[in-house]
C-alpha cells in the first residue's frame, strides 16, 4: 500500500466556505449552511469558514464556537490566551462566571441580532506556523501536528498557496479504518 498523504485526505479549498474579510457573523453562517448543502454527504460536515482578504488571500479561520462567541460579545473581553478548563477550574466556577459578567443575559431571540453586527475579523484565529502543512506530507507528520497543536485541522500549502483543509475528522476516519482492518495474530488465537 502507498505511504498516504496529506493531498490524499484533504478537502479543496474550492470545497471550502470562504468569506471576505469584511463579511458578518450571519454571512459566514450562511456561507457554512450553503457549503454544507453542497459537500458530500458521506463525509464528515463542515465546521469552519475560511476569511479571506480583499486579493483573495486567505487570513483567518472562524470555526463554530468563533461564531458562538460573536452572539456574546462579552466573551471577547474576558478572553485570555489560556484555555480556562485547563487551569484546573471547577464547573461550579465556570458557570458562575455566566452571572458575573452578566453572560447571556438577554434572551438567545434577542442576541442573535448581534450576527448581524459582528465581523469576522473579531472573532476569526488568524492561522499560525503550526497550522500549516505541505500538500505533499505523510499522514504521520499530519497526525503530529494534530495532536501536538491540538488544531481541528491544518491549512495545506502547495508552496505559498493554499490549496485546501485537512481535517482532524477526515484523518481520524482514515486512521480509524485502518485500525479496523488491522488484527494482531495473538488477537485471534486468543479467541480460539
Amino acid at each position: 500500500m502507498k505511504k498516504m498523504i496529506v493531498k490524499d485526505l484533504m478537502v479543496p479549498l474550492s470545497d471550502y466556505p470562504v468569506v471576505d474579510e469584511n463579511a458578518t457573523i450571519y454571512e459566514a453562517v450562511k456561507a457554512l449552511a450553503e457549503a454544507q448543502k453542497r459537500f458530500d454527504p458521506s463525509r464528515y460536515r463542515h465546521r469552519a469558514v475560511l476569511v479571506a482578504d480583499a486579493s483573495g488571500r486567505i487570513v483567518g479561520k472562524l470555526g463554530q464556537l468563533d461564531m458562538l462567541r460573536a452572539l456574546e460579545p462579552k466573551y471577547n473581553e474576558m478572553r485570555s490566551g489560556a484555555k480556562v478548563t485547563r487551569l484546573g477550574f471547577s464547573r461550579k466556577f465556570l458557570l458562575s462566571m455566566l452571572d458575573r459578567y452578566e453572560l447571556f443575559s438577554q434572551p438567545i431571540e434577542q442576541m442573535c441580532l448581534n450576527v448581524f453586527e459582528q465581523k469576522v475579523t473579531r472573532y476569526m484565529q488568524r492561522p499560525g506556523e503550526g497550522e500549516q502543512i505541505e500538500a505533499d506530507a505523510s499522514l504521520d507528520q499530519a497526525v503530529h501536528l494534530l495532536v501536538v497543536c491540538q488544531h481541528p485541522s491544518l491549512l495545506v500549502m502547495e508552496g505559498e498557496r493554499i490549496a485546501g483543509i485537512l481535517r482532524l475528522t477526515d484523518v481520524f476516519s482514515s486512521v480509524f479504518g485502518v485500525i479496523d482492518r488491522c488484527v494482531p495474530p495473538s488477537f485471534n488465537a486468543d479467541k480460539g
